[in-house]
C-alpha cells in the first residue's frame, strides 16, 4: 500500500490490524440500515474524506476500489465516525442501488440467521 496523505492527527487515532487496515461498517445515513463491511487503510480513508465517495482496500485483489465505479451503485458519503477504540469506522452513506456485489440491498440479506436466541434480558 502506498504512502497516504491522510491528516496525521486522524492517522494517529487509528488502530490498524497487522495488514494496516481498519474495518469500515457502512450504514444508510437516513435509516440506520447496515449495508456492508469494507476495509480501509489510511489512503482509502483519505480518499473517502476528500472525495465524498467511499473508497476501500480490496484484500483479495490488493488494490483500491471506489464503490460503484463498475456497478454504478455508488456510495455518497455523509459522515465518517471513529469508534471509541479507534479500530473501526462507521461510514454513513446515501447508497445508490444495491450495496452488495450479489445484487441485494445489503450484504446481510443472504447470509442467513445463525440461530441466536432473541429475547428479553433476564
Amino acid at each position: 500500500m502506498p504512502d497516504s496523505n491522510l491528516d496525521p492527527a486522524i492517522a494517529a487515532r487509528l488502530k490498524r490490524d497487522d495488514a494496516g487496515l481498519v474495518a469500515a461498517v457502512v450504514q444508510q445515513h437516513n435509516t440506520g440500515e447496515v449495508l456492508m463491511l469494507g476495509w480501509m487503510d489510511d489512503e482509502a480513508l483519505h480518499r473517502t474524506l476528500t472525495t465524498g465517495r467511499a473508497w476501500y482496500w480490496s484484500r483479495s485483489r490488493e488494490e483500491y476500489w471506489r464503490k460503484g465505479d463498475t456497478s454504478g451503485h455508488v456510495q455518497h458519503v455523509r459522515s465518517v465516525e471513529l469508534d471509541c477504540d479507534g479500530d473501526a469506522l462507521l461510514v454513513k452513506v446515501d447508497q445508490v442501488g444495491p450495496a452488495c456485489h450479489t445484487g441485494t440491498r445489503t450484504c446481510f440479506e443472504t447470509g442467513g440467521d445463525l440461530g441466536a436466541s432473541v429475547g428479553e434480558a433476564p
